[in-house]
């Protein structure tokens, strides 16, 4: 399925059309190409600022939003690529702190393309490697880089030393090719996935983990010591304890820092990760003022989103409306913890190649009603996937219209691409 992207402005636009024209629709496992695109570019990825690369099946992207918030408060400028984007793909590429122009990004992609001549390149690497080349232009203090998928074969792991990496929550996703069989790999599923995600890891850097099952743990540990990492383990080189505060504790010390404003009690997991790997690299200097500044401060889209007012909002007649991206098992134990209790009413829609089971089952004793909607610009599943209570409706505004008036919360969730149309639709775009 190809990573669509479309723009207001039609330079970038034609450009984006030129990367979707050419893009593997599939996506890719391995980084030979990519290697090739960026020495025809002239190496940028080794004349970046310290980076932080995270890798992980959920919280990647939250850590991500932390480690910036975290090392902006410190005063440094900070370079930072994310994916998916919600609404623009400008969001993908964040500059010293603000998101990429128009007019910038138009010239970027088509110096990519253009280097990209005869190469079978995926869209996802075309991105990495123009936000590379346009960190490499920059100054900055620091570059904040979130792993695409798996860890070992992803475009981003060709940065050779990186400040620090870190590994988030791991869980079963992209099964097709993070599963697929290979000689030498681990056949246990969350240990296969730990192997990837912990392909990351480079010799001589710190490899910062939250604590994980004992087969994922093992593999995160032999891949550590294959690379000569410094692994970096929850439990054992440091510890957050989390309560109305979150009490970390690692051989330099202690901090007690305020709890996230990003709700949901698994951002305090990841909010400490980003401080265990901001404690432990020494490419930049952090204080523990700017760390809880950052804790606090940080935000990051479509993950259990309280909307704002808006015209899609204005259609739930005053209730609440939470926004998820969230798609697989997980995702799902993560939300179904946050509602523990409520009784809400679902508006669900998920891409084809996603278990629909993966919300509807840790959420199945809180739903009032469950109505499928369509994943525009994709391939989803129909009202039948989710149960045969389920009713269709055409799209989000339609179904939020449809919701019994009973004052219950909302909550839209199953596809990130439904979650960037849902903040498009109510006017809330990412900046």
């Amino acid at each position: 399925m190809k990573d669509f992207a479309s723009s207001e402005s039609p330079k970038v636009q034609a450009q984006l059309d030129r990367l979707a024209a050419l893009s593997l629709p599939q996506g890719r496992i391995g980084i030979d190409a990519v290697k090739v695109l960026l020495a025809r570019l002239g190496d940028p990825q080794d004349r970046l600022p310290p980076v932080f690369h995270v890798a992980g099946t959920n919280g990647k992207g939250s850590t991500c939003a932390y480690l910036r918030a975290t090392l902006e408060a410190e005063g440094l400028r900070v370079h930072a690529t994310t994916s998916p984007h919600l609404v623009r793909y400008n969001e993908r590429i964040r500059i010293a702190g603000e998101l990429i122009g128009d007019d910038a990004l138009a010239e970027l992609l088509g110096e990519v393309l253009d280097s990209a001549s005869s190469l079978e390149i995926s869209f996802f690497e075309a991105t990495i490697a123009a936000a590379f080349l346009a960190f490499s232009r920059a100054p900055a203090d620091a570059c904040v880089i979130e792993v695409g998928m798996g860890g070992r074969f992803d475009a981003t792991n060709v940065i050779a030393r990186p400040a620090v990496c870190g590994i988030v929550t791991l869980g079963i996703d992209h099964e097709r090719f993070l599963l697929a069989p290979e000689a030498g790999t681990p056949r246990e599923p969350l240990a296969r996935i730990a192997f990837e995600k912990a392909g990351i890891a480079k010799h001589g850097v710190p490899l910062v983990t939250l604590d994980h099952p004992s087969a994922a743990a093992r593999e995160i540990a032999a891949a550590a010591h294959r690379s000569g990492a410094r692994l970096v383990m929850r439990g054992k080189d440091w510890d957050a304890k989390i309560g109305e505060t979150v009490d970390y504790s690692d051989a330099n010390g202690t901090l007690s820092l305020p709890l996230p404003n990003l709700p949901g009690a698994h951002q305090a997991d990841n909010a400490a990760l980003a401080i265990a790997m901001l404690r432990h690299q020494d490419a930049v200097e952090v204080s523990a003022e700017a760390m809880a500044l950052g804790i606090g401060s940080a935000r990051w889209p479509a993950r259990l989103q309280l909307l704002g007012n808006g015209p899609l909002a204005a259609l739930a007649r005053g209730r609440e409306i939470w926004l998820d991206g969230g798609h697989n098992p997980d995702a799902g134990a993560a939300i179904a913890r946050y509602f523990a209790g409520q009784r809400l009413h679902l508006i669900i829609g998920m891409l084809a190649n996603k278990d629909p089971g993966a919300l509807i089952a840790p959420l199945a004793g809180n739903l009032a009603s469950v109505t499928a909607v369509p994943v525009p610009g994709h391939e989803h599943h129909g009202a039948a996937a989710f149960g045969p209570d389920t009713i269709a409706m055409p799209d989000a505004a339609s179904a939020l219209a449809a919701v019994p008036d009973d004052g219950l919360p909302v909550l839209i969730c199953g596809s990130l691409y439904l979650a960037g149309d849902v903040l498009r639709l109510n006017g809330e775009v990412p900046v």
